[in-house]
């Protein structure tokens, strides 16, 4: 059997983990295997969180449509589902984004719905 030198092959393997986990603090960042761990942690952090921002976004444009809603004595769900019975497709988005930037447009939106 002849002799297989793994030098290059694994340093750069290792060089591969040590440099994504780069910011990472303390031995986290210097020593292999505990960096190994902590990028094997932080991609599935990574991972669980992509499909979280979606949801948290979500709901913080609703608490913004629903303050913005309730200066005009409204609440969410009665503006959704008066938006939704006259056929304005409009998402929430949007909705909150003019609740914040554009409070003349979004009076005049709830004024025409109601």
């Amino acid at each position: 059997m002849t002799r297989v030198k793994r030098g290059f092959v694994a340093r750069k393997r290792r060089k591969k983990v040590l440099n994504l986990t780069k910011g990472f603090r303390g031995s986290s960042s210097i020593l292999f295997r505990s960096a190994n761990q902590r990028k094997m942690k932080a991609l599935r952090f990574a991972y669980r969180d992509r499909r979280q921002k979606k949801r948290d976004l979500r709901s913080l444009w609703i608490a913004r449509i629903n303050a913005a809603a309730r200066l005009y004595d409204l609440n969410y769900s009665q503006l959704i589902y008066k938006l939704k019975q006259l056929n304005i497709h409009i998402n929430r988005k949007w909705l909150a984004q003019l609740a914040i930037r554009d409070q003349k447009v979004f009076y005049e939106l709830i004024k025409n719905v109601f």
